[in-house]
């Protein structure tokens, strides 16, 4: 167990940044519970999420509003999802910026249906500079603050193995209802 935790205290910084990348929820909440127990400190690991989570959702609006055909094929793939995105961003406005760093599924599509539009290049900078700084204030330092709570979840998970698999299981079973109830195809009334 010893060895898990200088491993993660050596490469876990940099597995933060790359996981970061495309959402770091639970890579993050990992680091402030790692901070928690002093294997990590808990303003870098804030600070490299922060910066890998901005840097991610710059890259795909990027590419999306300049490399348009290349990334059509990977679009036409999730048609329901980015019309959902496309509805989000209509209903919420700005506010979905902030709200789509939350919500595993579409985080990574909002940038991709925002790069699709005319929305501005400087004001999406700016209001993803600020939900990411956002993020990773809430998550990282509400992980760091739960730390105590997830090591007791994470002992009774050790005496009982067969609770981890019942509680992934309920939560991909969610997320997929979710997604396919968002995503169903209506029929008009």
């Amino acid at each position: 167990m010893e060895d898990i935790f200088s491993s993660l205290a050596t490469y876990g910084y940099i597995a933060l940044f790359l996981y970061s990348l495309g959402g770091g929820f639970v890579g993050l909440i990992a680091a402030g519970v790692l901070s928690f127990a002093g294997k990590m400190d808990i303003t870098l690991s804030i600070l490299i999420a922060l910066v890998a989570n901005f840097l991610g959702d710059m890259l795909l609006f990027y590419m999306t509003r300049y490399q348009k055909g290349d990334m059509m094929n990977y679009l036409k793939k999730h048609r329901r999802k980015l019309a959902l995105s496309h509805i989000l961003m209509k209903r919420h406005g700005d506010w979905v910026i902030f709200i789509q760093k939350y919500i595993y599924g579409i985080k990574t599509l909002i940038p991709l249906a925002i790069g699709l539009t005319k929305y501005d290049l400087k004001r999406f900078t700016l209001l993803n500079l600020a939900a990411s700084t956002l993020w990773a204030l809430v998550v990282g330092y509400g992980a760091y603050l739960s730390g105590s709570a997830f090591m007791k979840a994470y002992e009774v998970i050790l005496e009982r193995p067969y609770i981890a698999p019942l509680i992934l299981v309920s939560f991909a079973g969610a997320l997929w209802l979710y997604l396919s109830q968002a995503t169903k195809k209506r029929k008009p009334s």
